[in-house]
């Protein structure tokens, strides 16, 4: 018993003196007059007299490092911050105990800036001398220059972009001159005696090649200092020999993006964002690069090196999350991506008029779970609301988008069309479009107005519907983009708004007897492609998917806000009150009204057999039904007296805010390109991949994630593929080579031609690919 008793008195017992603080349920520490004591479990680990603050800080540090606390406890127990903790850990691992006996305040012999100093700071800077200049003049570090700067309120002064010396021809192939004037348009030709590897982008001057001074492709080091002077915008593409290099197949989609004219139509817009190393070309390359490899947010380039990418890019590493989001944030406060997206469609309506003769619209929802009021819609893909912004895309006849609007509050596709046909008539001029979309946009008087613009309309009849005599149904069948259909349809004409609208109605019967109605103002092309058409809206809808789980189409690029109209009307949330209570009033004088029946059905007639007598014994239940009239009829009044819409700014507390739309708007357009370039090489892959239809999109996401081996020379930029998973794809894959070695594209920044290939399989004596 007296050793279980001597076992207890080691463990030492908290106690609320004001001499004792204890650290966790093992230590304690214990001050007596001037004397202070650590102890763990017991034993005394450090006494010291109170005044010592090396012993002080030598305890903290043996308390952490031992194990016995963590730093956030010994903190709290010294009556200091656990940076404080921290910092005399750091001294003692570098200097002992002499380390923790440092005092506080100035650090000795380091001199102290004086007025005049700061003087010579401000006139240095003002001069543009570098802040690590600055601070060897001044004998300081250039951290203190930095706070001094801060202090006196210095802001850097951007220095006006300087070109650089045209380079002498003949040169290293990687190394090229700007191009200040853009040269002579050839139509697509090269020049006599000119460079017949260059595109027809390069020769008519839209894709300027700058300069570099680096011999080395991985040291870039003058190169960024270049940067830093001012006298560099972007930096040019060097590559070297590299074997197996990661994701280096994503050059395929290189040919693609230079034709969608993206970095002409860039810089016509952006011009340049300033000095920088990562200039405005090199900055979109990255972000569609980006993209065709399913780097779907800046934050996801913290998974992959910086160096691969970069070679990929032609550079010694790639821009990082910091940077990427810095750019993004200049070029969105430049408030140009709606034209510069209209500038894109431009360009695709002139190269593929074609397929602009169908335009499907449709409204993709993004779902917002921010802390921000924002306004709510419909999301049919969770059947419910929630606050969300929504973009209306107008797709190509054969589903690539053209271009995005973001409607302002969730506007209905109804609100909306009318501006979205503006823009498209801006872009494809006077020529007759047939617009598709869905039953969000039906509306007859719409129709008329559509019509009399000089746009036809396709799209479902919404409603309560005559049925179609089986007997006006008939067979039809056809060929259509190259897939066989056949349907069986019933074609009619409906009148609507008293005459005013007339409308063609193709009627589509299913097995089990539903009717589908289309409504058209077409009436030159067969029930059968009216149906078509119709029914290939899906492949908008499919697009959304894709783009949702591929390119992650609903990301939240920015979390800064803007104002919105505080005079916007939304429903009056005190009606929506007061129609819930009016619900549950009607649904209380349901279930009276029940009850009395009820009672009227099993009352005994022998006991009651007049009706008077049933009233008087069930006043109780009439007076309830009575009340309950009373509280609807009430209800109904308030409610009449309340408007049905108010502004939204007597609804919510605050400003009235949206989000901010320019930077997302722009990542939109980035990925609406990266997705056309992936739309052309499946195009291109189709003649070679029986099963394009199904698998060419999952065949090209392979082949631009493949590694491939680079090879530069003195004219050609040699990208070879390794083998993908299996023969037939490898084949399908080096017919996509030849397709685009056959096009003369330049990588953009360089003089160097895109050449392709697949590297040939070896295998090993049971047939597995080497």
């Amino acid at each position: 018993m007296a050793g279980a008793q001597r076992q207890q008195n080691l463990f030492v017992q908290s106690d609320s003196s004001a001499d004792t603080v204890v650290v966790n349920d093992r230590c304690v520490v214990r001050t007596e007059q001037h004397n202070r004591v650590v102890v763990v479990s017991g034993i005394v680990l450090a006494q010291y007299d109170a005044a010592d603050s090396m012993a002080e800080s030598y305890a903290m540090v043996s308390l952490v490092e031992q194990g016995w606390a963590s730093q956030r406890q010994v903190a709290r127990a010294f009556g200091c911050s656990v940076r404080t903790v921290r910092r005399q850990q750091l001294r003692f691992s570098e200097g002992g105990l002499t380390a923790l006996g440092r005092q506080g305040g100035y650090p000795a012999g380091l001199r102290r800036v004086t007025h005049s100093r700061l003087q010579m700071v401000r006139r240095l800077k003002t001069e543009g001398v570098a802040n690590r200049e600055v601070a060897r003049q001044l004998g300081i570090t250039p951290k203190a220059v930095r706070k001094l700067l801060k202090r006196m309120g210095w802001h850097e002064q951007e220095p006006e972009q300087i070109r650089l010396p045209l380079a002498p021809l003949g040169g290293d192939p990687n190394l090229s001159p700007f191009r200040s004037e853009p040269l002579p348009a050839t139509s697509g030709r090269p020049s006599p005696g000119g460079d017949p590897n260059l595109s027809s982008f390069a020769i008519e001057g839209l894709e300027p090649v700058p300069v570099s001074f680096d011999a080395d492709p991985s040291d870039r080091r003058m190169d960024r200092v270049l940067a830093c002077l001012g006298l560099l915008d972007d930096a040019a593409p060097l590559f070297r020999g590299e074997v197996r290099l990661p994701h280096a197949g994503v050059l395929l989609a290189v040919p693609a993006l230079v034709e969608s004219g993206v970095f002409a139509i860039a810089r016509k817009i952006y011009g340049s964002i300033g000095p920088a190393f990562y200039g405005l070309r090199t900055t979109l390359m990255t972000l569609m690069l980006m993209a065709l490899l399913r780097i779907k947010r800046p934050e996801a380039l913290k998974e992959h090196a910086p160096d691969d990418l970069g070679h990929v890019l032609g550079l010694d590493r790639a821009p990082e999350v910091k940077t990427v989001r810095r750019k993004l944030e200049r070029l969105a406060a430049a408030g140009r991506a709606a034209d510069f997206g209209r500038a894109l469609a431009q360009k695709r309506i002139a190269d593929r008029g074609a397929a602009m003769g169908f335009l499907y619209v449709d409204g993709h929802v993004r779902v917002y779970h921010g802390k921000r009021i924002l306004p709510k819609a419909h999301v049919a893909r969770m059947r419910l609301s929630m606050p969300a912004t929504t973009d209306y895309w107008v797709n190509d006849a054969v589903g690539d988008p053209l271009f995005v609007v973001t409607a302002e509050a969730n506007a209905g596709l109804t609100k909306m069309l009318p501006t979205l046909l503006e823009e498209v008539r801006s872009l494809v001029g006077e020529r007759r479009v047939t617009v598709v979309f869905d039953r969000g946009g039906y509306s007859p008087k719409l129709f008329l107005k559509l019509i009399a613009d000089g746009f036809d309309i396709l799209t479902y009849r919404k409603g309560r519907v005559r049925r179609v005599a089986r007997s006006c149904f008939g067979p039809h069948e056809a060929v259509l983009d190259g897939r066989r259909v056949a349907y069986t349809l019933a074609d009619q004409g409906v009148r609507m708004l008293g005459g005013k609208l007339r409308l063609r109605q193709v009627t589509r019967l299913v097995e089990d007897g539903h009717q589908t109605h289309v409504l058209t103002s077409r009436r030159d092309i067969p029930a059968i492609e009216v149906a078509f058409r119709m029914f290939e809206r899906w492949a908008q809808e499919n697009f959304f998917k894709y783009l949702r789980e591929e390119y992650a189409l609903d990301a939240l690029a920015d979390y800064g806000v803007v104002a919105a109209d505080p005079a916007r009307e939304v429903p009056n949330p005190k009606r929506a009150e007061m129609t819930a209570k009016l619900e549950a009033a009607r649904a209380e004088f349901d279930r009276l009204t029940a009850e009395y029946g009820a009672e009227a059905f099993i009352n005994p007639e022998k006991a009651r057999p007049t009706m008077r007598g049933f009233k008087i014994a069930q006043s109780g239940l009439a007076e309830r039904l009575r009340q309950a009239v009373d509280r609807i009829t009430s209800l109904e009044t308030a409610r009449a007296a309340l408007p049905k819409r108010v502004p939204v700014a007597s609804v919510v507390a605050g400003d009235v805010v949206g989000l901010a739309p320019e930077r997302k708007l722009l990542t939109n357009i980035i990925k609406m390109v990266a997705y056309q370039a992936e739309s052309d090489l499946v195009q291109l892959l189709a003649p070679h991949y029986k099963r394009a239809a199904n698998e060419g999109r999952t065949l090209i996401q392979s082949a631009l994630a493949a590694t491939a081996n680079l090879k530069a020379t003195t004219e050609e930029l040699c990208v070879t593929l390794v083998p993908l998973s299996s023969s037939h794809r490898s084949k399908a894959i080096a017919a996509l080579c030849g397709d685009l070695n056959r096009k003369p594209v330049v990588f953009p920044g360089t003089r160097l031609r895109l050449r392709y290939a697949v590297q040939h399989e070896s295998r090993d004596e049971k047939g597995t690919i080497q």
